[in-house]
C-alpha cells in the first residue's frame, strides 16, 4: 500500500471474456493515494536478455530480491518521487499479453493476523508488479509466481491483485503474512471489489478456479478461525466486517452492481454483497470508465446531488476522487492478431472528468507528455492537464458538467475510431516495423486528445469570465 496512502484506497472490476461486449477479458482499477496531488509517469520499460545479478529493491522497506535475466517489455505508472514514494508501477501489459493491476488494499481481522503477522520487509505494493509482470507468460503464471514470492518473503500488507491474459482473468487475496487465495473469473461474469476480501466459498477440489497458499486449510483449521459451522468462506474466515466497511468499502460495490444489474435491490451496506456477478447484457470498456468514475450518480448519495440532504451526500465514499492518481482499463482482445490485441485504456485525471487514452502496447515509447513529469503544475504534462481540468469541471460542476461529458462523447468516438483504423492499417506492418507504427499511432492519438482538451480548457475559462460576479447591467455605449 502505497505511503501516505489512505488505509483503504481503490476500486477494482473484472470481467470475463464472455461478459464483454467483444470477448476480451478486462481488469480495470483505480489507484487512490492518500493526497490529491501526487505526480505520476507513464513509461515503457525495454524487454531484457541476459542480464545478470538483477535485483529489485524497495525504496520503503528493506525488501530486496533477484529477478530472472530475462524479461518482457511492459509499460507501468509510477510515481515521480519514487526515491521518497516507492515505484508503485501500479498497472501494465507485458510482451507477452498478461496483464497485471497492483495492488487493491485488503485488509485481514485481527484473529487471522495474530497467527500469521504481517512481514514488515516484506514484498509490498511498491515492488510488486516489478517482481512479478515482466515474468510470466500467463495470468496462471502470474499468479504462481506471486505466490511463490510471497511463501519466500511474506507481505507486509493486506493486497489483491489482478491478472488477465486472453483467456482467463484472476483475482488473487493476500490477507496475513503468508497466506492468499486466488479466484479465476468466470467467462461470464463480472466482479467489483473495493478493499474488503471478496472471495466467498472456495471450493479445493477445484484448482482450475482456485489457487491458494500452501498449508491454508491447515493454518484455519488448526488455529480454529473459521466462524461457519458449514462451507469455507475465505471472506468470513479472513476478512473484516465493521463500521468502516458498511460507509466506506461496500457501497462502492453495491454502486458497481447496481450499475451492471440494476433489476438487482441491494442494500449499499450489504456485507454479503456477492462476488461473482453476471449481467443479461454484454460490458463494454465505457461501462467500466463510467463506473471508475462515478460518485453514487442520480442517487441521493451523490456529493453533487442538488437536492439531498449533506447526512446522505457524503455517507459512503464514492468510486472516483480526486485522489484517483490513475484509472485504468487493461483489455486483451481476442478478435486481432495478438500483436495488436492488448489495449491500455489510461486515465491521469480525475476519471470522473477526464479521457481514458487507448494505447497499444505493443509500442517502443510512451508519449513525451506522460514523462517526465514535474512536482508542481505545468500544463504540458499529461498529469497536469488533466488533473487541472478535472478540477476547473468540478469548480463549477452544474455549469460545466454538460461540456465535459460532450468532450469525452466526442473522444471515446474516436478513440474507437482510431482503434478501427489501426486494427485495420496495422495488416500492412510486422515485426519492428509494426511495432513503431502502433507507437506512432499511440503519439498521433495522445496530440489530437490534447488539442481537444486545451480546447475545452479555452471554453470553459471563458465561460467562467462571463459568469464572473464582478459584473453589473452596464450601458454599452461606454
Amino acid at each position: 500500500m502505497k505511503k501516505n496512502h489512505l488505509d483503504d484506497a481503490c476500486t477494482t472490476i473484472l470481467v470475463g471474456k464472455n461478459a464483454s461486449l467483444d470477448g476480451s477479458t478486462m481488469i480495470a482499477r483505480n489507484d487512490d493515494t492518500f493526497l490529491a496531488v501526487s505526480p505520476h509517469n507513464f513509461v515503457l520499460n525495454p524487454a531484457v536478455t541476459g542480464e545478470k545479478n538483477r535485483t529489485v529493491k524497495s525504496w520503503l522497506n528493506k525488501f530486496e530480491a533477484p529477478i530472472p535475466e530475462n524479461g518482457y517489455s511492459w509499460p507501468a505508472v509510477p510515481n515521480v518521487d519514487y526515491k521518497n514514494e516507492g515505484y508503485y508501477d501500479e498497472s501494465g501489459i507485458n510482451g507477452a499479453n498478461v496483464a497485471m493491476s497492483a495492488t487493491e488494499s485488503t485488509y485481514g481481522n485481527e484473529r487471522a493476523l495474530s497467527y500469521d503477522p504481517l512481514v514488515k520487509d516484506g514484498m509490498d505494493e511498491d515492488v510488486i508488479v516489478r517482481m512479478v509482470l515482466p515474468y510470466v507468460d500467463s495470468a496462471v503464471d502470474a499468479v504462481k509466481r506471486t505466490g511463490d514470492l510471497i511463501k519466500e518473503y511474506g507481505s507486509p500488507a493486506g493486497n489483491s491483485v489482478l491478472f488477465s491474459d486472453k483467456d482467463d482473468v484472476w483475482y488473487m487475496e493476500i490477507v496475513t503474512g503468508h497466506h492468499w487465495v486466488a479466484q479465476r473469473i468466470p467467462d461470464d461474469s463480472y466482479a467489483v471489489a473495493a478493499n474488503r476480501v471478496s472471495i466467498q466459498q472456495v471450493d479445493f477440489n477445484d484448482p482450475k478456479q482456485f489457487m491458494w497458499s500452501d498449508g491454508i486449510q491447515e493454518f484455519v483449521e488448526n488455529n480454529h478461525l473459521n466462524t461457519d459451522k458449514t462451507g469455507w468462506n475465505f471472506r468470513h474466515i479472513f476478512g473484516t466486517d465493521n463500521v468502516k466497511d458498511r460507509h466506506y468499502n461496500t457501497p462502492r460495490v453495491w454502486f458497481g452492481q447496481k450499475y451492471f444489474n440494476p433489476e438487482i435491490k441491494q442494500d449499499p451496506e450489504d456485507g454479503e454483497l456477492p462476488f461473482i456477478m453476471k449481467t443479461d447484457h454484454k460490458i463494454n470498456v465505457e461501462d467500466i470508465e463510467y463506473v471508475l468514475g462515478s460518485h453514487y450518480n442520480e442517487t441521493k448519495f451523490d456529493p453533487f446531488s442538488p437536492d439531498a440532504s449533506d447526512d446522505d451526500k457524503y455517507r459512503y465514499r464514492p468510486i472516483g476522487l480526486n485522489r484517483t492518481q490513475n484509472s485504468h482499463v487493461l483489455q486483451i482482445r481476442n478478435d486481432v492478431p495478438k500483436e495488436i490485441a492488448a489495449i491500455m485504456w489510461l486515465c491521469v485525471g480525475f476519471p470522473s472528468f477526464s479521457p481514458y487514452v487507448p494505447f497499444y502496447t505493443n509500442m517502443n515509447d510512451t508519449a513525451k507528455s506522460y514523462q517526465n513529469t514535474s512536482m508542481t503544475f505545468d500544463v504540458k504534462n499529461s498529469y497536469w492537464m488533466y488533473k487541472g481540468l478535472s478540477a476547473l469541471v468540478e469548480s463549477r460542476y452544474q455549469n460545466f458538467v454538460q461540456d465535459d461529458t460532450d468532450y469525452l462523447i466526442e473522444l471515446n468516438e474516436k478513440f474507437r475510431s482510431s482503434i478501427i483504423e489501426t486494427d485495420k492499417l496495422s495488416k500492412e506492418y510486422s515485426g519492428e516495423d509494426l511495432t513503431q507504427f502502433l507507437t506512432d499511432r499511440n503519439q498521433k492519438l495522445v496530440a489530437e486528445t490534447e488539442a481537444k482538451t486545451m480546447d475545452l480548457y479555452g471554453k470553459l475559462f471563458t465561460k467562467s469570465i462571463n459568469m464572473s460576479k464582478l459584473t453589473f447591467n452596464m450601458d454599452k455605449n461606454l
